[in-house]
């Protein structure tokens, strides 16, 4: 009998152990939680809305324009953002709208928003070189802004995002529970 709870017991330790680890891996390695701060990305995200951040995604694929990226900013912190520009694009924003290597392109997830705003200027006009002293996105680059452009420190404040500082692609809310979705 003490033989069976020895054999039962370890067991249990060998499967705590492995499920540890597996968490450990899973969380470390492919997906992590993390924790919306801050207005700069409504309405699209809300303050301590939690997301779930892919880090398996950019080792696969490259990020794509106007997908929603975690990094590491300057001072330590993580931000999440909105990516505009990719390598090698020249970015404007004239008159409210987006232009990527002198086409407009239109930015949906921002109508509601700008609703909010009743016609007044979303977005002030900008080149990229005004500001980051670069006519293009740098090679290995991403230029990202907050969906709340009047309230987002972004590239415009800290300039273009080295790619090896991208945590991943935040794409599903979890919470709040009513909130449950794919963010866009």
């Amino acid at each position: 009998m003490e033989k069976e709870n020895t054999s039962s017991s370890w067991e249990w330790i060998k499967a705590i152990v492995i499920a540890l680890a597996l968490a450990f891996l899973i969380r470390y390695f492919l997906f992590a939680p993390i924790v919306v701060d801050g207005e700069s990305m409504s309405p699209t995200l809300h303050n301590g809305d939690r997301m779930i951040v892919n880090k398996i995604s950019y080792t696969l694929f490259e990020p794509e324009r106007f997908d929603i990226v975690v990094f590491h900013a300057p001072g330590g912190k993580d931000y999440i953002k909105r990516v505009i520009g990719l390598p090698g694009d020249e970015i404007e924003y004239r008159s409210d709208t987006l232009y990527v290597n002198g086409e407009p392109v239109e930015e949906r997830f921002l109508d509601e928003l700008k609703e909010n705003y009743q016609g007044e200027t979303l977005t002030n006009n900008f080149e990229l070189v005004d500001v980051t002293n670069e006519f293009v996105v740098p090679e290995d680059h991403l230029f990202v802004l907050g969906d709340n452009r009047r309230h987002s420190k972004d590239s415009r404040d800290i300039g273009t995002v080295p790619t090896d500082k991208v945590i991943g692609k935040a794409s599903v809310i979890f919470w709040p529970i009513t909130e449950v979705r794919v963010a866009k």
